[in-house]
């Protein structure tokens, strides 16, 4: 019997609000660095990868590797800036955690930061240890290679079909594809839907609530 027992999550517009801060140090580290600025659009287009996939994909242009790794820092500077004060959970985000961790689940983080990136965001929320496993964009593959989620799974011993991984972008939901994994897309983040749904997920909500309903109409479930 395959019980669901591993709740997998991105956390830049899945768990917190931080799209637009994202898309601001974006802005900033394209003027730092006399490149063009992306519109809105194009920035959102690449959240979920890593920085530097990111920049190859929104610069090809200006493939210098000295640029690249101005930019990456400079954008890593200002985020940390506006990140002073973390950025907060989207409703019911935290309740909802709290309740899948006494039911039993495990929780784990995939995603496109850094690891001090993380790190950061992690502690200013009082959470360093709060998920049994995070993983990161730089100690292992970017989105949407499945490596992420190969790990995950390997370290809680639990198969695909035992997880769902939640997210608010395509490389999210095809990186779940790419390793078996059940994809739910939420579309308060990122990308809407219509884009997301392109993925097919086996679930797609627009209030994080709605997972927890969802969870609890499934025949092996925790809940």
């Amino acid at each position: 019997m395959n019980t669901l027992k591993l709740l997998i999550f991105d956390w830049d517009g899945t768990l917190v609000d931080s799209i637009g801060r994202i898309i601001e140090a974006m802005h900033r580290a394209a003027d730092s660095c006399g490149v063009p600025r992306c519109s809105d659009e194009h920035v959102r287009a690449i959240i979920g990868l890593a920085m530097p996939q990111a920049y190859d994909v929104l610069y090809p242009e200006a493939s210098d590797a000295e640029l690249k790794q101005r930019f990456i820092r400079s954008y890593s500077d200002t985020y940390i800036e506006l990140e002073e004060q973390p950025s907060v959970f989207y409703p019911g985000v935290r309740d909802a955690l709290e309740h899948y961790r006494s039911a039993g689940y495990q929780l784990a983080v995939a995603t496109g930061k850094s690891r001090r990136g993380l790190h950061r965001v992690l502690s200013g929320h009082a959470m360093v240890d709060y998920f049994d496993i995070t993983r990161c964009a730089d100690e292992t593959r970017s989105k949407p290679d499945p490596l992420m989620l190969h790990e995950i799974l390997q370290h809680c011993s639990a198969s695909p079909q035992q997880a769902i991984m939640v997210g608010d972008s395509p490389f999210d939901l095809r990186m779940a594809n790419n390793a078996q994994v059940p994809g739910v897309a939420v579309s308060y983040g990122a990308q809407p839907l219509s884009v997301l749904q392109k993925e097919n997920p086996v679930l797609a909500i627009d209030h994080f609530g709605e997972l927890t309903a969802w969870l609890q109409q499934q025949p092996n479930t925790l809940l």
